[in-house]
């Protein structure tokens, strides 16, 4: 191998079909919850303090999980497993808790009611991103060179 072939970076592995519906689902609930919490804390914040900043978390993590799902490198698959299981346990936790303390989510946020607001989108999508994630590993072997190992 001459010099040249040991520094190219390997081309990246390209996302298709489910994968960037799923990208596409994710970017777009990122905008939606954004921009929702963003309204929200500027002009009702004290009203529901902990409803919009369930919706601002909500924000961060599909982004982050967008994010995470557009890199292909080892750690970035790592941060979309942990922020597509934190989004499910956080839909999962805040949906029993505004039914079971109604009183708790009276403005609603993303995850409320498992996300009734948004189609049930936020229920489904974590399981559908567990599901292609699962499909779709990224071993350091396949994953881009970029000069450190597993980093983007």
């Amino acid at each position: 191998m001459n010099d040249s072939e040991v520094h190219e970076p390997a081309a990246k592995p390209r996302v298709s079909g489910i994968g960037r519906l799923l990208i596409a689902v994710y970017g777009v609930l990122a905008l939606a919850a954004t921009g929702r919490s963003f309204v929200q804390i500027a002009s009702e914040f004290t009203d529901a303090p902990l409803a919009y900043s369930l919706s601002a978390l909500a924000a961060v993590v599909y982004i982050i999980a967008t994010i995470a799902l557009i890199k292909r490198s080892v750690l970035w698959y790592k941060i979309a497993w942990i922020t597509i299981s934190f989004e499910l346990l956080g839909v999962l936790v805040v949906g029993t808790l505004s039914l079971l303390e109604p009183a708790l989510f009276q403005h609603k946020t993303v995850w409320s009611v498992f996300g009734q607001g948004y189609g049930f989108v936020p229920l489904v999508l974590p399981l559908l991103g567990m599901w292609w994630l699962s499909r779709h590993p990224i071993s350091a072997a396949v994953a881009p060179r970029t000069g450190r190992k597993g980093s983007e």
